[in-house]
């Protein structure tokens, strides 16, 4: 076991400010001097509204034109669309930082909609904060693949096997959905990728007028963040790794995936022990006496509905034991959710119950969106082909995690990707400046802390880790755990991070 890892839990953030044991990542100076290559100023405008979402004043959007293929000078270009909130506090701005969202899929311009006002606040004003809508994504440009509906919900995309254990329809799907992209989807949907992304991230600074960007990357975003700042070494000022995912080249998406079997285990206690707490009984939402009577009661009622799904809310959308197994996934990425699963959960025992389904799976995704979602991990690394054994993976994920069913094993359209050239992810390395802080809950559905740690092992002496002492997925201004918001916080106005990796209670 390597140092950083035997010294992980060693040390509290509290601590280590207390006893001024930060230590600064460069000195607080503006990175806003023009960039090295030219590059057209954007027109920035008003933003359309976002259903649901109010926008912080004066966010502003506009148009980002970059090559659809990088490597081609003069070549097709295509639209990405861009946002940003400019600092209140002109004088205390020292740079630009960028915001990425999670996904693949994950819209930037909203995101920074639901977090900029947050963000401004906890950085004072140091920032203008910006952030895209990578290719595919909402304002940018989209493809599709010409996906059938009935391949399209969220429960066919993921590839839950059959109650039997079966994946013969989940290859048959695989199969169909790979040729369509092969056939119908186009150089446009080729070029849906990780390495495009942090591609189209380094025109926007430039376009910018920035020597630098700042950076927080939550989820896949923060693998987004991590090749930006290999790719990109001196382009970056200060990296924030929320929620991230083992970063081996081999396995990205694939490996993602397969992590979330074992992880979504390890959070299920945190649900377990909420249902089964006495104060559920006023809400109505206990679900057992015992924290330890909770899953098997979930276990039983999925099993109950692969035999006979319970009409919902949504006429023709029943709740199945996939429905149901994929909305415990979403509601484990944060204490918030609990109730609504409960709720699910209460729905789907009673005989007259028509339970209300997460907004996710209320029906089939649009084809852009289910081609999107693919075509990011399929295009940035080969998957297992169809002949390595996932049946035999699936049997033995189903016996370890029933939580999750194999799904997270499965076969996936992946497997029969075609490609115009073999796929190569970039390798995060130790080479590079010290600039990153990552910050990760101990017990994440989505992106497990077994996972963060390989990407805290590749990075080596160029990070430090805040480790937060609790469950969810995304951790800075998400989780409410004030220990962690303050490091992250903290090191973007200051550049100070903890001297070793740090630990906060919840």
């Amino acid at each position: 076991m390597t140092t950083w890892i035997r010294k992980a839990l060693l040390l509290t953030v509290s601590a280590a400010a207390a006893a001024g044991t930060l230590a600064a990542v460069g000195a607080p100076v503006a990175h806003s001097r023009t960039a090295g290559s030219a590059a057209a100023p954007l027109d920035w405008g008003p933003c359309a509204p976002l259903p649901g979402v109010t926008a912080p004043a004066g966010q502003q959007c506009a148009t980002l034109r970059v090559p659809l293929d990088h490597r081609v000078t003069g070549g097709r270009t295509v639209d990405v669309a861009v946002s940003r909130l400019r600092t209140d506090r002109p004088e205390a701005r020292r740079g630009t930082l960028l915001v990425l969202a999670g996904g693949p899929g994950g819209s930037g311009v909203q995101r920074l909609a639901q977090k900029g006002e947050a963000l401004r606040t906890a950085t004072e004003g140091a920032y203008d904060l910006v952030s895209l809508d990578p290719r595919g994504v909402g304002g940018s440009i989209r493809a599709g693949c010409g996906i059938p509906e009935a391949d399209r919900h969220l429960v066919t995309l993921r590839a839950y096997p059959a109650p039997d254990g079966s994946i013969t329809r989940n290859t048959e799907r695989a199969r169909r959905t790979a040729g369509a992209c092969a056939r119908d989807g186009g150089p446009v949907a080729r070029s849906f990728s990780t390495r495009n992304q942090a591609r189209d991230i380094d025109r926007l600074r430039a376009a910018l007028g920035e020597r630098k960007l700042s950076v927080w990357g939550h989820s896949y975003g923060s693998y987004v963040g991590a090749v930006y700042a290999q790719e990109y070494p001196r382009r970056v000022d200060r990296l924030v790794l929320d929620s991230v995912g083992d970063p081996d080249p081999a396995r990205v998406g694939y490996g993602w995936l397969a992590n979330t079997a074992p992880a979504v285990a390890l959070r299920f206690p945190d649900f377990a022990a909420w249902a089964a707490d006495p104060a559920r009984d006023v809400e109505g939402l206990r679900l057992a006496r015992r924290a330890e009577d909770v899953k098997p009661l979930f276990l039983a009622l999925a099993r109950a509905l692969d035999r006979d799904p319970k009409e919902s809310e949504i006429p023709g959308v029943p709740l199945t034991g996939d429905r149901l197994r994929q909305a415990l996934q979403g509601a484990l990425q944060s204490d918030r959710a609990f109730p609504s699963l409960a709720r699910l959960i209460r729905s789907a025992q009673e005989p007259a119950g028509r339970p209300a389904l997460p907004p996710e799976q209320a029906g089939a995704l649009p084809d852009e969106d289910a081609t999107l979602t693919m075509a990011v991990v399929c295009n940035d690394v080969r998957w297992p082909g169809p002949d390595s054994g996932y049946a035999r993976r699936v049997a033995a994920d189903r016996a370890r995690y029933p939580l999750t069913a194999g799904m997270p094993v499965n076969i996936a359209p992946c497997a029969f990707w075609t490609y115009d050239e073999e796929p190569e992810a970039t390798r995060i390395t130790d080479d590079g400046p010290s600039n990153v802080l990552m910050i990760q809950s101990l017990r994440d559905p989505a992106t497990p802390y077994a996972g963060a740690l390989k990407m805290r092992e590749a990075l080596g002496e160029r990070a430090r880790m805040v480790t937060v002492e609790r469950g969810g997925h995304g951790m800075y201004l998400g989780n409410g755990n004030a220990c962690g918001d303050r490091a992250v916080s903290d090191f973007l106005v200051t550049g100070k991070r903890p001297v070793r990796d740090a630990h906060c209670p919840n």
